[in-house]
C-alpha cells in the first residue's frame, strides 16, 4: 500500500526539472531563470538545485542557511550557495515551502 503525497511529488518534479541545469558542463548565471538561485546540497557529494528566491525569506530556510554559514562561511568553491544537509531533508523542506 503506497502513501501518496502530491505536494512532495510536485516539489520533486520542480526540483528535478531545475536540477537538469546541473548536467551542463559550464555554469553561468544565464542558466538560472530570473527569480531563482542555484544551491548545492549534500553532505559529501553536492547536487545542484535551482530554487525560487522567495525561499530565502522563509524562517525554516533561513535556519538552514545559518547552519551552512557556520560550516562554510561565505566562501563557496562550487560557485553557488552550498548547503551541507541531506538531500532528502532539503527536498522535504522545499516541498513544504512550495505549499505555502
Amino acid at each position: 500500500m503506497a502513501i501518496h503525497l502530491p505536494g512532495i511529488r510536485h516539489a520533486k518534479h520542480i526540483l528535478s526539472r531545475s536540477n537538469s541545469f546541473s548536467k551542463q558542463a559550464v555554469s553561468t548565471s544565464s542558466d538560472v531563470p530570473k527569480g531563482y538561485i542555484a544551491v548545492y546540497v549534500g553532505e559529501s557529494e553536492k547536487k545542484r538545485f535551482v530554487i525560487p528566491i522567495s525561499f530565502l525569506n522563509q524562517p525554516s530556510f533561513q535556519q538552514l542557511l545559518s547552519m551552512a554559514e557556520e560550516e562554510f562561511g561565505f566562501d563557496h568553491p562550487m560557485g553557488g550557495l552550498t548547503i551541507p544537509c541531506n538531500e532528502d531533508f532539503f527536498i522535504d523542506l522545499t516541498s513544504h515551502l512550495l505549499e505555502l
